[in-house]
């Protein structure tokens, strides 16, 4: 686990040579198919070397949630485990490593109906208004919310209605499950924050360098995306999407997409602070690779 540019995929790799792994990977962006540089998706040959697996696995107009994550990678576990190898699950989608790890609260499922009634409705009257009404049916999800927080706001809404209970007492209920695995928890985490800010600011001029904005340009050309939509709102693609509309300019685009890629590194360590039996690593040393494997081999032998 580590924030973003905090060199996980690079260590996955190196553990695939030397342990028999398979790769999986637990990034809530990497699910789409051609979203490729915007997500920091590994390249071809990366995958030919360390294949993973959950990666392109819808278009970017569908969702995916906690709860597909948490059963796909159960699933896959088992099926790696009975090869006789080992999963290795790498990414920053902290949410998805909670679920996997101590299960879902039994929450209603999407309702599409609903969903799209409720974008109307908010296209109507505007996103505030709906806060405004799930701050009478859920205060506690409410406060914790942004007005403009759309996706969040709908799902809550949408919980409330579905199930005529509050989604915050509905978190609150005990979980019944029990994770069938001994994890071995391992965090990168920088020792120099500033030093990853350098390291995000880089990896995002080279984005922009690679070719982010034609990919989200080939990308609102070739399906029918709207800015609400989940994948619209990964980090970079909502800025990129906002330049194309003209609404800044190349420069601001760039301070705007650097800046939002901190505050996802930012809550992704805030994340981390709080989970338990996690070893962590300093990111930034230069024998990083061997010294995750060294920790590895040292647990497997003593367990």
């Amino acid at each position: 686990m580590g924030p973003t540019a905090s060199g996980k995929t690079g260590v996955a790799v190196e553990l695939s040579q030397h342990l028999p792994v398979e790769i999986i990977s637990v990034d809530s962006a990497l699910v789409y198919r051609d979203m490729d540089i915007g997500t920091a998706k590994p390249d071809a040959a990366t995958l030919a070397a360390a294949p993973h697996h959950l990666i392109d696995l819808i278009d970017p107009t569908q969702s995916y949630s906690a709860a597909q994550f948490r059963t796909d990678a159960l699933r896959l576990m088992e099926e790696i485990t009975a090869r006789g190898r080992v999963p290795l699950l790498v990414g920053g989608t902290m949410l998805y490593f909670k679920a996997l790890l101590h299960g879902l609260n039994d929450l209603p499922k999407a309702d599409p109906a609903l969903r799209a009634e409720l974008e109307q409705r908010a296209q109507l009257a505007g996103w505030p208004a709906l806060h405004a009404e799930l701050a009478r049916l859920d205060p506690v999800t409410a406060a914790r919310l942004q007005p403009a927080d759309a996706q969040r706001i709908q799902r809550a809404l949408e919980v409330c209605l579905l199930s005529g209970r509050p989604l915050s007492a509905l978190l609150t209920e005990e979980k019944a499950f029990v994770f069938p695995y001994y994890p071995i928890q391992l965090a990168l985490v920088p020792s120099d924050r500033a030093e990853l800010h350098r390291r995000i600011a880089e990896r995002f001029d080279a984005m922009l360098a690679q070719g982010f904005v034609e990919e989200v340009d080939a990308l609102r050309r070739r399906y029918p995306l709207t800015p609400s939509l989940p994948a619209m709102r990964c980090v970079g693609y909502r800025q990129t999407w906002q330049y194309l509309d003209g609404e800044m300019n190349f420069a601001t685009l760039r301070d705007k997409g650097v800046f939002a890629t901190r505050q996802l590194a930012k809550r992704q360590l805030t994340w981390l602070r709080g989970m338990e039996g996690v070893t962590e690593f300093d990111c930034l040393r230069s024998d990083l690779p061997a010294s995750v494997l060294a920790h590895i081999t040292a647990e497997i032998a003593g367990n």
